[in-house]
């Protein structure tokens, strides 16, 4: 059976969709849409698939099966309730949007259309990522207490001078946390667990947008472990992505979604280290690598086709959002903020 798919955006990140999606057998992309006419244009000749302006137009489009959206974070929720109305699974680039009562909007939306609605956060599906959370899981770095994460990159002025929308507070809803460094909030709480307090601080040290560039801020964990978290889009040239836990019984670090080191006082199969790549790039927003949001995408069609729900459905988005707006109250007030 073929599934019919259509991708909202137009810029870098409908591309990745595209691409990924093409790249899935029984899938055809049929509908595009997006404010960009070229960039819209030129994806639906690539794919042979009709070009429309607008949301509203796109989701009322025949047949059609599943909306990818890569708008611009702030029309999330908005463009994702419109698909859920026309029964239309609905597949998100992260962050779910830019507030939580957005956010849950979206969920009630699909849950009571009884479509699907999945985020993609495709570092979970990294597969040294994968290794990891099992061995953590079964005990192999013991009792956790501490992770330090670093996503230092850089992004030229033109990243923001040329978008609408980006580092924006209306539609980004903030710059290099929202933005980058949610991938490694939610990898942490997926990885760690749930947050229970968070101190943060920012500024805008570089680029001329309105939301910030550079963040570093603690989180403290239900398990009682603490982490430390950096984020930036200001660190020139640009640096891979590292991760660092470290438990009761070892330490492993991690860079680029891959093990690069295991310090463990037992071994444990599969932590290994090893050079690896990310799907997107320390010093650029295009994604070379679909590995990623392809995996993330064939596991949202065997959860529209009846299997259990997306490895980050809504809900789990939302968790990563619900962090980062905990982030951005402690830096405003300057002081520790608890998340209820």
């Amino acid at each position: 059976m073929t599934i019919h798919v259509g991708i909202l955006g137009g810029g870098n990140i409908s591309e990745t969709h595209a691409r990924a999606a093409s790249e899935v057998e029984g899938v055809r992309i049929v509908a595009v849409a997006g404010e960009n006419a070229a960039k819209v244009e030129g994806l639906g000749e690539r794919y042979g698939a009709a070009a429309y302006r607008d949301a509203e137009a796109l989701v009322r489009h025949r047949p059609l099966d599943v909306v990818l959206i890569g708008s611009p974070s702030g029309l999330h929720a908005e463009q994702g309730i419109a698909a859920a109305r026309q029964g239309l699974h609905v597949l998100v680039e992260k962050p779910i949007d830019v507030t939580t009562e957005r956010a849950d909007q979206l969920i009630a939306a699909c849950e009571e259309a009884g479509v699907k609605l999945g985020v993609f956060f495709q570092d979970r599906f990294a597969q040294d990522m994968i290794v990891l959370k099992k061995a953590i899981d079964e005990g192999a770095l013991g009792r956790l207490l501490l992770a330090s994460a670093r996503v230092k990159w850089w992004r030229p002025p033109e990243y923001y001078g040329r978008s609408r929308w980006r580092g924006t507070l209306s539609l980004d809803g903030g710059g290099a946390l929202i933005n980058q460094g949610i991938h490694t909030v939610d990898l942490l709480l997926w990885i760690v667990g749930d947050v229970t307090r968070v101190w943060a601080r920012t500024t805008t040290a570089l680029h001329r947008i309105e939301a910030e560039d550079v963040i570093v801020a603690t989180l403290e964990f239900g398990s009682g472990a603490l982490a430390t978290l950096e984020a930036t889009t200001a660190a020139y040239p640009g640096y891979p992505r590292e991760i660092e836990l470290t438990g009761s019984e070892g330490t492993v670090v991690v860079r680029q979604d891959r093990i690069l080191r295991a310090d463990l006082r037992k071994p444990w199969p599969g932590l290994v280290g090893g050079e690896g790549s990310q799907s997107a790039s320390a010093s650029s927003a295009a994604v070379s690598d679909v590995r990623g949001h392809r995996a993330a995408f064939e596991d949202f069609l065997r959860s529209t086709r009846g299997g259990a729900e997306p490895r980050c459905n809504g809900r789990e988005a939302r968790r990563s959002l619900l962090v980062v707006e905990a982030l951005y109250r402690s830096a405003r007030v300057q002081a520790p903020v608890s998340l209820s």
